[in-house]
């Protein structure tokens, strides 16, 4: 994990743990660990649905579901992925800078993303694994700033310990390779925000706006789940405004109330 300042290079797991024992300090945190199979907008708030347990009412609700990466199905990629083989420039790019780099995708954002990769390398091919859906003049903006084009079919990634040595395509020679980052999509890894009512924006990420409000009245999403820089740093501090932002709603619910 990159990005995050004080935790740089932390393990997940590690970078879970930690948080969750410093949250052991707080005598109204509760921690469970289960799954939520629905939630529903209700007069006071939502009812939620846990498997396996009693349902709960909440009078808000904050979701940090993310999103699911839609990983290539190569032979020998599950070992490299988040060692060499990534699917964020911004997150691992740095890590392997100057670096030979190969990006896997294809068609205009895959095209764009092989662009983009150039600040942290120079040598970069990109391997489109069939048709490579290229518009002339971004095929051309490709020649023109070195990035090479495979267009064979990626059979499968060869190295050790995690780390990428070569591709191997259905025809031609082998490519020599540090690093791959792929370009495939991401889908939402959740869909209680949807049966709930929020609304979503063109790219798929739920619509979100002042310390992430969402559209449906007491309902908050932070993370990758609503925005599109997908960082953890990012993730925590949105988290943060939408908690800042629950209390105040809490708050003045109850001073309403009182004042009745």
């Amino acid at each position: 994990m990159h990005g995050y300042l004080t935790r740089d290079g932390i393990a997940p797991g590690e970078f879970r743990r930690v948080a969750r024992a410093d949250l052991g300090q707080y005598e109204s945190v509760e921690l469970r660990q289960g799954e939520i199979e629905s939630a529903s907008l209700v007069a006071d708030g939502f009812h939620v649905c846990p498997k396996g347990a009693a349902p709960e009412l909440a009078r808000t609700l904050l979701l940090c579901t993310g999103v699911v990466d839609d990983v290539p199905a190569i032979e020998g990629l599950e070992p490299m992925y988040g060692i060499s083989v990534h699917h964020c420039p911004f997150c691992d790019g740095w890590e392997h800078r100057d670096e030979p780099i190969a990006v896997y995708g294809c068609g205009e954002p895959a095209g764009k993303f092989a662009l983009g990769m150039r600040q942290w390398s120079r040598d970069l091919v990109l391997c489109t694994n069939g048709p490579e859906g290229l518009a002339p003049d971004l095929r051309e903006q490709l020649d023109a700033n070195g990035v090479q084009v495979r267009a064979e079919r990626v059979v499968s990634l060869e190295g050790e310990e995690g780390r990428l040595r070569r591709i191997h395509f259905e025809s031609g020679p082998p490519l020599e390779r540090s690093a791959l980052f792929f370009c495939t999509g991401q889908r939402q890894r959740s869909d209680l925000a949807a049966r709930i009512g929020a609304q979503y924006n063109e790219k798929g990420t739920v619509d979100t706006h002042g310390a992430e409000r969402t559209t449906v009245p007491g309902l908050w999403v932070a993370g990758d789940a609503s925005k599109d820089a997908q960082l953890v740093i990012v993730a925590a501090a949105e988290g943060a405004a939408a908690a800042v932002a629950i209390n105040t709603e809490l708050t003045r619910r109850d001073l309403a109330a009182s004042a009745r």
